[in-house]
C-alpha cells in the first residue's frame, strides 16, 4: 500500500468515528502536524506511530500490518526499524561514525563488504536485500538542502581498514566529496583528542519540524531509539563535546584525502 491511500484509509476510519486530527494526535501520544502529514500521504509513520494510531481507530492490526515500507524494514535489525523512517523525516542528522562509515554515507561496495563482516555469516541474499535497503536510506541525498548532515567521524574508523583499500580509498573519497561539495558537513575526531564522550557507541541525533527531537544509539549487537527529552538531550551534550575537540573542516578533508591517496598506495 502506499503513502497516500495508508494516509487515506486512516483519515476515512477517523471521520467514521467522528474524531478530529487533534483528538487522534492526543490519544496517540502525537502531533497534530504529524497526523496530517500521514493522512495527506507526506508521511510514513515509524511502527510505533502505527501502532499507537491502530490502537486508536480500533483497526485490529492492520495499520501496522499494512504500512507502507514495512517489507523493506525486514532487511534490517529489528532494533533499527524505525530509525530507518524516522531519518526520512528528520530536517537535521547528526552522525557519529566509530566502528565503520555510517550507513547514509556509505558507498556500495563498502557496504557490501561491512555487512560481509557478519558472523555467524548471512546468506548472500540476505545480504543483498540489506545492500538495497541501505542504498534506498541514501535517497534523501536527491534534496539539495534537506535533511542537513554532519557527520563526526572518529579517526579510528580511517585507520582500520574492513575491507580491501581500492573499497577504503573509494569510501573516504566519496565522503570528502560530499563534504567538498557542501552537501554535508564533516569532522574527523583525531586519536590525540584521546578519550571522548562517544567513544563506547555510535550515535545518531534527529530533529524535525513537527516533533521533538531523538537520539539513537548503538553498540555490540543492540540499538536503542531514546525519546526521551532528558536522555536526547545528555546525548546532544555528549555529542556537542565530542564535537569541540575534532579537527575543522578544512583540516578533516585534507586528513580525509591523504588517507584515501595512502589505501590507494598500498
Amino acid at each position: 500500500m502506499d503513502t497516500k491511500t495508508y494516509g487515506h484509509w486512516i483519515k476515512e476510519r477517523r471521520e467514521e468515528l467522528g474524531l478530529t486530527q487533534q483528538q487522534v494526535a492526543d490519544m496517540a501520544i502525537m502531533s497534530r502536524t504529524h497526523i496530517a502529514h500521514i493522512e495527506a500521504g507526506r508521511r510514513v509513520p515509524s511502527d510505533e506511530d502505527a501502532r499507537r494510531l491502530d490502537k486508536v481507530l480500533e483497526m485490529k492490526g492492520a495499520l501496522v500490518l499494512f504500512r507502507p515500507g514495512r517489507e523493506e524494514e525486514e532487511a534490517v535489525a529489528d532494533y533499527f526499524s524505525a530509525v530507518l523512517v524516522l531519518e526520512q523525516q528528520a530536517v537535521q542528522i547528526r552522525e557519529f561514525g566509530l566502528a565503520y562509515f555510517p550507513g547514509l554515507l556509505q558507498t556500495e561496495r563498502y557496504a557490501r563488504a561491512v555487512l560481509g563482516t557478519a558472523f555467524p555469516p548471512i546468506s548472500d541474499e540476505e545480504r543483498d536485500r540489506r545492500l538495497v535497503t541501505r542504498l534506498k536510506r541514501q535517497r534523501l541525498f536527491e534534496h539539495p538542502q534537506l535533511p542537513v548532515l554532519w557527520a563526526l567521524l572518529d579517526e579510528t574508523l580511517l585507520r582500520r581498514p574492513v575491507t580491501s583499500g581500492d573499497i577504503m580509498a573509494e569510501e573516504i573519497t566519496h565522503v570528502a566529496d560530499l563534504a567538498e561539495s557542501g552537501r554535508i558537513r564533516a569532522h574527523v575526531l583525531p586519536y590525540a583528542a584521546g578519550h571522548h564522550p562517544l567513544v563506547s557507541s555510535m550515535l545518531t541525533l534527529m530533529w524535525f519540524d513537527d516533533q521533538p527531537p531523538l537520539a539513537y544509539s548503538e553498540g555490540g549487537l543492540a540499538g536503542k531509539l531514546h525519546d526521551s527529552p532528558s536522555l536526547v538531550r545528555q546525548w546532544q551534550h555528549r555529542y556537542d563535546l565530542a564535537l569541540s575537540d575534532a579537527l575543522p573542516q578544512k583540516e578533516s578533508l585534507a586528513l580525509l584525502r591523504a588517507t584515501a591517496r595512502e589505501y590507494e598506495d598500498r
